[in-house]
């Protein structure tokens, strides 16, 4: 029967333990990105860690998957560290039992989004958008187009900027794509905020179909409810402005 951790640091027995570089080498994360999550508690129990001296230490080769699980959750999942801790004091287990149902309602909600699309010739016969300004947009990412043409995002994208140029936005006043970065750019944190919360909220609490349901069925609303917020925000701004 093997010892128990405590015993194995006691003994200083480090057979089958991993030195920090090893450890950095097998789970493709830094020594500094390791020794930070040891330092914030992340990486299970501190007596299955075997020091030999002040400046040397051992691993378990345990750590390895959580490592990959914890820079996963702040990549992917965006979570911070305060609530991968939370996650993980429930054991590295049920952290990745929790990841692997997130990542089934990622993707069935996914796989719910229309996929349909609309040929770039298409697009250009019924837009005022120059070939030119479309292809900036797809540089700058704010568009997707495929060998395929344009999904339905970026056709509302397009029509929206169509409207806006006939209503006087254009370069000649100093409108130009580049003004969409900044609503892009405002956006990208709170989508991401939205997507950790809703999976939050989700995961485990609803079965893996009805989570997707509910979040197809939230677009729309939500697309009304930040325009409405917008109008409102904006016509306060105006006043406020007038005012001062």
């Amino acid at each position: 029967m093997s010892a128990e951790p405590s015993e194995r640091a006691a003994n200083g027995d480090t057979a089958g333990l991993l030195k920090m570089s090893e450890l950095a080498e097998r789970s493709g994360v830094s020594a500094g990105t390791i020794k930070h999550y040891l330092r914030e508690g992340l990486l299970g129990a501190g007596d299955e860690v075997v020091r030999t001296s002040r400046n040397m230490a051992y691993y378990p080769p345990a750590f390895v998957e959580q490592i990959q699980l914890i820079k996963r959750l702040q990549e992917e999942r965006f979570m911070p560290l305060r609530a991968i801790r939370a996650v993980m004091e429930q054991g590295p287990e049920h952290a990745a039992a929790l990841v692997e149902l997130e990542d089934r309602i990622l993707e069935r909600a996914i796989e719910g989004t229309p996929g349909e699309r609309i040929s770039a010739a298409e697009v250009r016969r019924r837009s005022e958008i120059p070939q030119n300004v479309l292809d900036r947009l797809a540089e700058l990412e704010v568009l997707t187009p495929t060998s395929r043409g344009y999904d339905r995002d970026d056709v509302q994208i397009i029509d929206a900027m169509s409207r806006f140029r006939a209503g006087g936005y254009d370069e000649t006043l100093g409108f130009t794509v580049f003004d969409t970065l900044r609503y892009r750019e405002a956006l990208a944190p709170l989508v991401a905020e939205e997507v950790r919360t809703l999976l939050d909220r989700l995961a485990g609490e609803v079965p893996v179909e009805r989570a997707a349901e509910i979040i197809a069925s939230g677009a729309e609303p939500l697309r009304e409810l930040i325009g409405a917020m917008h109008s409102k925000l904006l016509l306060a701004e105006l006043r406020r402005q007038r005012g001062g």
